[in-house]
C-alpha cells in the first residue's frame, strides 16, 4: 500500500445544518474554506461534525459532499496536492454495525478510514480484548484502505497504551492517529513508539502543540483549526526554536480555552460572523442558547487578536 498521510493542518470538521437538516451547501462552503485556508486535509465524520448525532445516511452524504468538494478544488488548481481526507463516523455499539457503517464511510474514497479507540472492547477490560476485538474488525474493511485511529473523548475517552500502539505499528494498516491524550511527555513517549513506521502523529491539543512539533509530531489535527488554521499552518512552517514560535504557541494555547464555550456553536458563529462561510448556529450536540452574548464576546476579541497577529507578520 503506497500511502502517507501528509504533514500539516486537519481541520475537524464541523457539521453546518439548515432547517433541521445537514446542509450541504454549507459543507462545500467550509471544504472551500479549507481550502483557501491552506489547510492540507480534512477530518470529516469526527465529533466536531456531531456523528454521535447524524444518521448512517447522514454521515455517508456529508462524507460524499467533501470528497467530490476536494476533488473540485484540485482540478481547478492543479499545481497545488488536494486536501487528504480521513473520515471515521465509528459509532456503533454492535460489531455488525459498526463493520455496515465503516464500509459505508470507506466506500466514499476517503484517504484513509479512522477507528474510534472507545469502539473495540467497549467495556474496557483490557488490551488483549481491544486487540483481539480490531483485529476482527479490520479483517471485515477493505484491504487496501489506509486506517488510523482517533482517541475519541465521546462516550468515554479510551486513550492507546504503549501495548495498543505497538500492535497497531506491528499490524502496518494504520497511517494516521489523532492523538488526544493532552501530555507532551507521553506524545514523546508514542513518538518514539512509532519512530522508523509510517504511522504518524497529529496532535489535536492546541497548548501541547509546540513542543511535540518539536519532538516530532507531524501536525495539528484539531477544533481550533475551525478558527484560525493560517496561524497552525504558521507555527508549523516557523523556526520551531524561534522567539515567534514560542510567542505564536502563547496565543495557540491561550485561545483554544475557546473550545470550553458552547462548541461546536462557537465555531459555527465564529465562520459565519467573521469568514463569510454562511451557517446557522445550531448543533444537535449543543443548546445553541447557550451561546450568550458573554460568550460571543469573547469569540470576538479572540478573532481581533488574531487579526492583529496576522497584520503583525506583513
Amino acid at each position: 500500500m503506497n500511502f502517507e498521510a501528509r504533514f500539516g493542518v486537519y481541520p475537524t470538521m464541523v457539521t453546518p445544518y439548515k432547517n433541521g437538516k445537514v446542509d450541504m451547501d454549507g459543507a462545500r462552503a467550509l471544504v472551500d474554506w479549507y481550502w483557501k485556508q491552506g489547510c492540507d486535509g480534512i477530518f470529516a465524520d469526527c465529533q466536531s461534525s456531531e456523528i454521535l448525532y447524524l444518521s448512517l445516511e447522514e454521515r455517508v452524504e456529508l462524507l460524499r459532499t467533501v470528497m467530490a468538494e476536494v476533488r473540485r478544488l484540485a482540478e481547478q488548481e492543479p499545481e497545488r496536492p488536494r486536501m487528504m481526507v480521513v473520515a471515521s463516523g465509528h459509532v456503533g455499539e454492535t460489531f455488525d454495525e459498526q463493520v455496515r457503517e465503516l464500509n459505508a464511510i470507506a466506500a466514499e474514497g476517503p484517504d484513509a478510514l479512522i477507528l474510534i479507540t472507545n469502539r473495540m472492547d467497549i467495556a474496557n477490560t483490557s488490551d488483549e480484548q481491544w486487540i483481539a476485538d480490531t483485529e476482527r474488525l479490520i479483517a471485515k474493511l477493505p484491504a487496501d484502505m489506509p486506517l488510523g485511529m482517533y482517541e475519541c473523548p465521546k462516550p468515554y475517552k479510551r486513550l492507546l497504551t504503549d501495548r495498543m500502539l505497538r500492535w497497531c505499528v506491528e499490524n502496518g494498516r494504520f497511517y494516521f492517529i489523532k492523538d488526544t491524550c493532552c501530555d507532551a511527555d507521553m506524545i514523546r513517549r508514542r513518538l518514539e513508539i512509532c519512530r522508523g513506521s509510517h504511522l504518524k502523529i497529529f496532535n489535536a491539543n492546541a497548548q501541547t502543540l509546540l513542543q511535540c512539533m518539536r519532538d516530532g509530531a507531524h501536525g495539528y489535527c484539531g477544533v481550533m483549526a475551525n478558527f484560525h488554521p493560517d496561524l497552525y499552518i504558521r507555527l508549523l512552517k516557523s523556526d520551531l526554536n524561534s522567539r515567534e514560535a514560542s510567542l505564536l504557541q502563547d496565543f495557540l494555547g491561550l485561545a483554544a480555552t475557546i473550545e470550553a464555550l458552547t462548541y461546536p456553536c462557537c465555531a459555527k458563529y465564529y465562520l459565519d460572523r467573521f469568514e463569510g462561510v454562511p451557517m446557522e448556529w445550531t448543533a444537535r450536540s449543543a443548546d445553541s442558547s447557550q451561546l450568550t452574548a458573554y460568550q460571543r464576546a469573547c469569540v470576538d476579541q479572540m478573532a481581533e487578536l488574531a487579526n492583529e497577529i496576522r497584520n503583525s507578520a506583513r
